[in-house]
């Protein structure tokens, strides 16, 4: 049974099958969107957090390092709760939409972003603070320095959040509705074929998946050693 169903996902990869690629575009769309605008955020809470003091930072950064490990379907119910017609949002009437999802994501790979960036920050070499320091380096001039130093790993904070929104289900599932053509990603499309029966298009949905996790788990391997090559 696996062997015929990887046969036939092969050929709907090959003949471009138009729900497995609808799927996957929408996976990739639905993920970078979220990234972005969490990277956006998390990489300036991060640098915030690791050279600011203020009353209550300890618990912010447990917060945000607790938020890491809070299961995807725990993070959907709670923007379904959100989202929903009595939600604080539920007059955007966004459940059910790509924006749903969009949003679920934005608060799974924040707390990724924001953890990986203060610690990489923090761990800096302090001769790097007193130098920018010394030069008179303005506030803005300062960050810059921080971040282009810690630059690997907070490459690797964006491509970890991205494979955890990539390849979730619980959000995509709980706030998108899984409905054909607009709000199926290949997570749950995947779930949806194999629980009808439709092995194959399952399997092809997978392959795609597995192969851009693939991809980007050797690219943050690569970081990853390029980073411990460069604290040596």
């Amino acid at each position: 049974m696996i062997r015929e169903g990887i046969q036939e996902a092969l050929k709907l990869l090959l003949r471009l099958d138009d729900a497995v690629i609808d799927a996957a575009i929408r996976s990739l769309w639905v993920s970078i969107v979220a990234v972005v605008v969490a990277s956006t955020l998390g990489i300036a809470t991060g640098l915030f957090l690791a050279r600011k003091r203020f009353a209550g930072r300890s618990a912010v950064v447990v917060m945000f390092r607790v938020g890491m490990s809070v299961p995807t379907v725990l993070i959907g119910l709670l923007c379904y709760g959100l989202l929903s017609r009595r939600g604080a949002l539920g007059e955007f009437e966004l459940l059910y939409t790509t924006w749903a999802i969009v949003l679920g994501e934005f608060f799974l790979a924040l707390p990724i972003v924001v953890t990986l960036t203060h610690g990489a920050i923090s761990r800096l070499d302090r001769r790097v603070f007193e130098t920018a320091m010394t030069l008179g380096a303005g506030t803005v001039q300062r960050s810059m320095t921080y971040l282009r130093e810690a630059r690997l790993v907070i490459m690797l904070a964006v491509l970890t959040a991205f494979s955890r929104c990539f390849t979730e289900l619980g959000i995509a599932m709980m706030v998108g509705g899984n409905i054909p053509g607009r709000t199926r990603t290949l997570t749950t499309a995947t779930a949806l074929e194999t629980a009808r029966g439709e092995f194959a298009s399952g399997i092809a949905m997978s392959l795609i998946l597995l192969t851009i996790a693939l991809l980007v788990t050797l690219i943050i391997a690569l970081l990853s050693r390029r980073t411990g090559e460069a604290e040596l």
